[in-house]
C-alpha cells in the first residue's frame, strides 16, 4: 500500500467520524457541522469560478448563505422562533446587490452572476436540510444519514465497478464532461444504492415499505449522478481538477457534497410527495 493510498484511507475514516458526530449527536453538532461544510463549499466554489475578484461579494454571499441556514435551523429547531424570521436572509442579499454598483473595475461584473449561482446551487439545499433532520422541534439525524448512506455505497458502487469492468468494456457515461464514467459504473453504482436501502429497511434503519426504499435509492442514485456531473462541467470549464485540498486525497468539500447537493433534496421531496415525512 502506497502512501497516498494511507492518506487517502485515513483522511476517509476522518471525514466519516466527522460526519457521524455531525449527524448523530444533537442539534448543535449538526449545525456546527452544515456551517462548516456549507462555508467551505462556498468558499472554493467562489474560488474556482471567481479566483481574487470581488472579495468583498464573496465575503458577503458566504455570510448571506450561512445566515440562511442559521435562520432556517433555529426556526426548525425552536418552536417560539417562526418562518417568517427567514425573510431576514434578504438583507445580506440585497447588500451582495447594493455592494456590486460600488466595485470600481467592472470589466469582470458578469462574475457577479456566480455569487447568486453559489447560493442557489449550495446554500439552498444545505439550508433545506433542517427540514429532515427536524419534527416539531425534535431532532434526529438518522433519517439524512439514511441518505448519505445511499449515496455513499453508489458512490463506492460505480468507483468499483468503473475501475473494474467500465475502463475496459462498455460505453461512456458522459464523455465530454467526465471521460472515466462509464455505464458499466452508474449500473454498479444504482445497484449498490439499492442494495443499501434494502438493507436499512430490513435492518429498521429506514422505515418505510420496501418498495417506496428501492423507488428512493434509484431516485437519489440518478440525481447523484447528474450532481457529479454538474460539479464536474464546472471543474472542467475553469479547468480545475478538485475544488479544494480540504480532505488529504480526496479534493475539496464540494468534492465530496456535489451528489448530496441534488440527491438528498430529491431523496426528501419523494417522501413529501407521499405524505412519509
Amino acid at each position: 500500500m502506497n502512501k497516498n493510498t494511507i492518506v487517502r484511507t485515513l483522511s476517509g475514516i476522518a471525514f466519516l467520524g466527522l460526519m457521524l458526530c455531525g449527524l448523530l449527536i444533537n442539534k448543535w453538532a449538526f449545525a456546527a457541522l452544515m456551517c462548516f461544510v456549507l462555508v467551505c463549499m462556498l468558499v472554493e466554489f467562489y474560488r474556482m469560478t471567481m479566483g481574487s475578484d470581488y472579495r468583498v461579494s464573496q465575503g458577503l454571499a458566504v455570510f448571506a448563505g450561512l445566515t440562511f441556514f442559521v435562520l432556517m435551523f433555529l426556526a426548525s429547531a425552536f418552536e417560539q422562533i417562526t418562518m417568517k424570521y427567514v425573510a431576514l436572509t434578504f438583507l445580506p442579499m440585497a447588500i451582495i446587490m447594493i455592494n456590486s454598483l460600488y466595485a470600481k473595475d467592472k470589466s469582470e461584473f458578469s462574475k457577479f452572476s456566480h455569487l447568486y449561482t453559489g447560493l442557489v446551487y449550495i446554500a439552498v439545499p444545505i439550508a433545506l436540510s433542517n427540514l429532515i433532520v427536524f419534527r416539531g422541534g425534535e431532532f434526529s439525524g438518522l433519517l439524512i444519514l439514511s441518505f448519505f448512506i445511499i449515496i455513499w455505497s453508489s458512490d463506492v458502487g460505480a468507483f468499483c465497478f468503473g475501475m473494474a469492468l467500465g475502463q475496459k468494456y462498455g460505453k461512456k457515461l458522459f464523455p465530454s464532461i467526465s471521460p472515466k464514467k462509464s455505464w458499466i459504473g452508474f449500473w454498479g453504482g444504482l445497484l449498490c444504492a439499492v442494495i443499501a436501502a434494502v438493507v436499512m429497511n430490513l435492518t429498521g434503519m429506514l422505515s418505510y415499505p420496501m418498495v417506496h426504499c428501492i423507488i428512493l435509492a434509484v431516485l437519489m442514485d440518478v440525481a447523484g449522478v447528474y450532481g457529479d456531473l454538474f460539479e464536474s462541467q464546472w471543474k472542467r470549464h475553469f479547468d480545475v481538477k478538485d475544488s479544494g485540498n480540504i480532505i488529504p486525497g480526496h479534493g475539496g468539500m464540494l468534492d465530496r457534497f456535489d451528489s448530496a447537493l441534488f440527491a438528498i433534496p430529491v431523496g426528501a421531496l419523494y417522501l413529501l410527495i407521499f405524505g412519509l415525512i
